[in-house]
């Protein structure tokens, strides 16, 4: 069988300001036609459809379009929740996910079989999928007591609270001729980040060892991580990776999908298929003589900008480079406080003299700057 392997859509996201849904719908409508033209038989969606647990109209519709195209491909299509998503909004989407044929996981339930799913291809290949959603710590321990596993000690880590659950799920994995796949959320210890995760969620608190699934699976789907690559493990364990770069840390990422071909009898031959449609995103340095030189094209930037800190400098840069959504200074240009100027002291001194003073200790020094302070103290002053 075939399998497509995509995730970490973050459809609905912002950045620095601008919205990213016409990207979203170009780079999905590509990983659309990848499906067409790969033919895969499972489409595996591993979670992060979505940026916020709040998504729009629009992200909806981008989403719910992108995952009925997929399956008109003739794929079956599975997609799982994140930990950006929310789960229980996901699962009322699942009266409309079955009537288009697609199924949706957003949260663990309480019936092991919700969460262990079973087809057969248009070849005749039998295959299941543990489909297991993004779990908090919390919810961790829910769920193993939900399926009467041991009493969760308070001791325990999240990664035995996962591994329980995984390995309650696949107990079925050993059954011959049968195509045994898993899809989960979450972060596998040794993997690389990628720059655009919320770090809240791949602390090593939050992380497992690969050691945690079954030996038996022929293929395991990971999303979460945004850096498409593979992890050691006693199975082929994979992230797929998102399919753009959600960020300026992920600006290197190369964002892809991934294509498996396997069979009950035969390894796991993995494969990358590139996605080119989003915008790129560059992080430029120089002054502004420098930075008037560059030519990104219609990369979307952030400049960090090598010119002593003063009034109206962002609004230079930009005016040399449109696309720049966030200007920061360089920080080899910003004065350490207490290098030159002592710092003033508070007592005695007026708000006047120390405001002139933190302007000299970060190296402002244009008298524009104090004159507006001075107006702006002299008009609270008068109202107070």
């Amino acid at each position: 069988m075939r399998i497509l392997h995509t995730s970490d859509w973050h459809v609905g996201k912002v950045l620095k300001g601008r919205s990213r849904v016409e990207e979203h719908i170009a780079v999905l409508a590509q990983v659309v036609e990848i499906a067409r033209a790969e033919q895969p038989d499972l489409v595996i969606v591993a979670g992060d459809l979505y940026d916020t647990a709040a998504p729009s109209a629009d992200a909806t519709r981008v989403v719910t379009r992108a995952l009925t195209a997929l399956q008109r491909t003739g794929a079956q299509v599975v997609a799982i929740g994140g930990n950006h998503d929310n789960g229980p909004a996901l699962d009322a989407l699942r009266p409309w996910a079955e009537a288009a044929g697609v199924t949706l996981r957003g949260a663990v339930r309480d019936t092991p079989a919700e969460h262990v799913l079973t087809g057969t291809t248009r070849g005749g290949e039998r295959w299941r999928l543990v489909a297991l959603p993004f779990l908090s710590q919390r919810y961790a321990v829910r769920a193993t007591e939900m399926y009467d596993l041991t009493a969760a000690e308070a001791t325990q880590t999240y990664a035995d609270h996962i591994a329980r659950l995984i390995a309650k799920l696949s107990e079925d994995f050993t059954e011959p001729g049968v195509v045994n796949l898993l899809t989960a959320h979450l972060t596998v210890i040794g993997a690389a980040a990628g720059g655009g995760e919320r770090e809240a969620h791949t602390v090593m608190g939050y992380a497992v060892p690969a050691s945690v699934f079954p030996g038996s699976a022929h293929y395991v789907a990971l999303g979460h991580l945004h850096r498409a690559q593979a992890v050691n493990g006693p199975c082929p364990v994979r992230y797929s990776g998102s399919p753009l770069a959600v960020d300026f840390g992920e600006e290197d990422n190369l964002p892809s999908v991934t294509i498996v071909d396997v069979t009950a009898e035969q390894s796991a031959r993995i494969r990358e298929v590139r996605i080119d449609r989003a915008v790129g995103l560059r992080t430029v340095r120089g002054t502004l003589a420098q930075l008037a030189e560059l030519d990104p094209g219609e990369a979307l930037l952030r400049v960090f900008v090598r010119e002593a800190p003063r009034a109206g400098l962002r609004e230079e840069v930009q005016e040399l480079l449109p696309h720049a959504l966030e200007v920061r200074i360089d920080p080899d240009m910003i004065p350490v406080p207490g290098s030159g100027t002592a710092t003033a002291q508070r007592a005695g001194r007026s708000p006047r003299e120390l405001f002139r003073d933190y302007l000299d200790t970060r190296g402002h020094a244009e008298d524009g700057v104090r004159e507006l302070f001075d107006e702006l103290y002299d008009e609270v002053s008068s109202a107070q």
